[in-house]
């Protein structure tokens, strides 16, 4: 790590005690969890109004709770930036993973949604998603006080060899990213195109040899991903690490729930041809069906990361090879701005633009 950068990470506050209303204040990360799936019941209220009129109000409050559920996860990236210390106590540790695990909100929430389908439990997701939390923050908050033991700065051989690994899986899984972005992409000219890329595409990723292969490997990498980010999350960080592991973070809760809603439920169990139709939730679609809006942060978060966690990825190569911290910066930058405007144009197309 550059001097620079060590420079960027913030140091423990020494002498400070984690009072009550110090700790209720990082438990922020877990209420906009549990906000979450409100914001979005609130969304559709407001494009749901029972005259078939959506007035200049409703839509500006729709606009509001939208950008207010999809930006939840930026609450717990910037919680988990302000509790990464030098030396953390228990429960700034504590804190601090549950606000990583807080950037995941939108792809925990529909797999619980679809967990709950799939095992035939009629219980509110919503209920199911709440009592949750509320253990989370009981576990934060009532944990043991006993200090952590003191984690090394160096990178042990056994996590370096892994990050290897996960570097080495996330180049082969690129190749899929690349195609299935721009399959989507393609959406934007009509579900006709896309269904014809996509039977394409299938020929080869859902071969009984490669199929099987890349689910595994996908498996693999969220396994790595998640023993990366538990070490990382216990070191020292500046805020760009910060964004890699809460990144990776989502990403792996992305996987895990993609998988199970596209393979175990729509595949394997309800025989469901997953489609354009299919993720575009036709034929309600993705903004006016209750349950399917949810979809939408997703969706267009999981865009977003993917290629901003390869962004973050390229940086850190980047500096390893002796690039300017200037450059590898503003190349980040880029990349995020670029993953932020395909995961719009994704959304845009799943939610009905076409060009």
């Amino acid at each position: 790590m550059s001097a620079l950068e060590q420079g960027r990470i913030r140091t423990s506050d020494n002498g400070l005690a984690n009072t009550t209303a110090e700790k209720l204040r990082w438990l922020a990360p877990a209420a906009a969890a549990m906000a979450y799936p409100f914001l979005l019941d609130a969304f559709h209220l407001a494009v749901s109004p029972a005259s078939g009129q959506i007035s200049a109000a409703r839509l500006v409050l729709a606009a509001l709770c939208l950008f207010a559920a999809t930006a939840t996860p930026l609450l717990g990236l910037v919680c988990a930036w302000r509790l990464t210390k030098a030396a953390p106590s228990s429960f700034e540790l504590r804190a601090r993973r549950l606000a990583y695990v807080s950037i995941a909100a939108p792809p925990l929430f529909v797999l619980t949604g679809v967990g709950l389908g799939l095992l035939h439990i009629s219980f509110s997701d919503e209920l199911f998603w709440i009592a949750s939390w509320l253990a989370a923050c009981l576990y934060l908050l009532l944990g043991s006080e006993q200090e952590p033991a003191a984690t090394s700065t160096a990178i042990a051989p056994s996590i370096a060899r892994w990050r290897v690994v996960h570097g080495v899986a996330a180049a082969v899984i690129l190749l899929y990213v690349a195609f299935h972005l721009t399959n989507h992409l393609l959406g934007l000219l009509g579900p006709e195109v896309h269904a014809g890329v996509m039977k394409l595409g299938r020929t080869v990723y859902r071969s009984p040899v490669i199929e099987p292969i890349f689910i595994s490997l996908m498996l693999l990498q969220v396994a790595i991903g998640v023993r990366l980010a538990w070490r990382g999350s216990a070191l020292p960080a500046d805020a760009y690490r910060v964004f890699q592991i809460g990144s990776g973070v989502y990403l792996a809760a992305f996987i895990v729930t993609h998988l199970n809603s596209a393979l175990v439920s729509a595949r394997a169990v309800h025989h469901i041809d997953t489609n354009w139709a299919w993720a575009s939730g036709a034929p309600t679609g993705l903004i006016h069906d209750a349950w399917s809006i949810r979809l939408v942060p997703h969706y267009v978060l999981g865009v977003f990361f993917v290629l901003a966690h390869l962004a973050s990825g390229l940086r850190g190569v980047l500096l390893a090879h002796g690039v300017t911290i200037t450059l590898a910066n503003r190349i980040w930058a880029a990349g995020l701005v670029a993953g932020g405007m395909i995961a719009i144009a994704i959304m845009s197309g799943l939610c009905g633009v076409r060009i």
